[in-house]
């Protein structure tokens, strides 16, 4: 993806929502926006070739800065990034850059921001540093504040095609074993994929409402499924597309399918 498909060259925003329910999207989105922001070519940018968009690649440029989630005291990833780490980056983004012209901040999975850390981050927002760019990397935009989303170019880009078949295919898998009624599979299928990450599941999600809804209108095999319970199929992934929008846990996400399998109900 060539950074033209991102934004002007020429003027870049101060402030960026990258936005993709594919993990490698939203990858290469920073890298291309980060290199453009930290290139000291005085042609078109990125060249790839300077000082800075070697460090870059190399994952070594000082003025680079990505901003995670942190982990507990047992390894395992927050479900939020806090206000304490947004105003520390408050606090850091008025020093200089240490090589570049400017620096950018990545904030990545800026869907689990709080509403407390995204209020903090208005501040940036509003009087940013002249040297300064930030990106929110997210693979769901629509859980960013009005007001964040307002103060910032947001640039979207769709999943791989072949994550949208992986996703219908995972999807077909489910349905067809909802079908079957065989309880036993059913739960293998939620536990074997309850680990996917949260982009993977939002996919897998919306390819099974739309799974349902071509079942219903007669586009696909229904594996036997009446029109009620392809409905209460659909209802089950819209729960579920909302449960995501709200951080919940991609393995209560597979609970609620492994507990609607059981029962039939939502």
């Amino acid at each position: 993806m060539a950074f033209d498909q991102l934004a002007d060259k020429r003027r870049l925003s101060h402030a960026y929502i990258l936005s993709s329910p594919s993990p490698e999207k939203q990858a290469e989105m920073e890298r291309e926006l980060a290199a453009a922001v930290l290139c000291s070519a005085g042609g078109d940018k990125p060249c790839n070739n300077c000082r800075d968009c070697r460090k870059l690649a190399g994952g070594i440029h000082p003025d680079a800065v990505y901003v995670r989630p942190l982990v507990d005291d047992k390894g395992r990833e927050k479900a939020e990034i806090g206000v304490a780490q947004i105003r520390q980056l408050v606090a850091e983004a008025h020093v200089l850059p240490n090589e570049a012209e400017r620096k950018i901040y990545i904030i990545q999975q800026a869907e689990k921001l709080n509403t407390e850390a995204q209020n903090a981050a208005l501040k940036l927002l509003e009087e940013p540093p002249a040297r300064l760019v930030l990106a929110l990397c997210t693979s769901n935009a629509r859980a960013l504040l009005p007001t964040v989303r307002s103060r910032c170019v947001e640039i979207t880009a769709a999943a791989d095609t072949r994550e949208d078949e992986q996703g219908a295919k995972l999807a077909r898998s489910y349905i067809k074993r909802v079908a079957d009624k065989n309880a036993w599979e059913l739960c293998a299928f939620c536990t074997e994929n309850e680990d996917m990450d949260t982009a993977t599941a939002k996919i897998f999600v919306e390819s099974l409402k739309n799974c349902a809804v071509d079942m219903m209108s007669g586009r696909q095999e229904t594996f036997g499924l009446d029109g009620s319970s392809l409905m209460a199929l659909c209802r089950l992934a819209e729960k579920c597309e909302d449960y995501l929008m709200v951080n919940t846990g991609v393995k209560h996400i597979f609970g609620l399918l492994a507990a609607f399998s059981a029962s039939g109900e939502e």
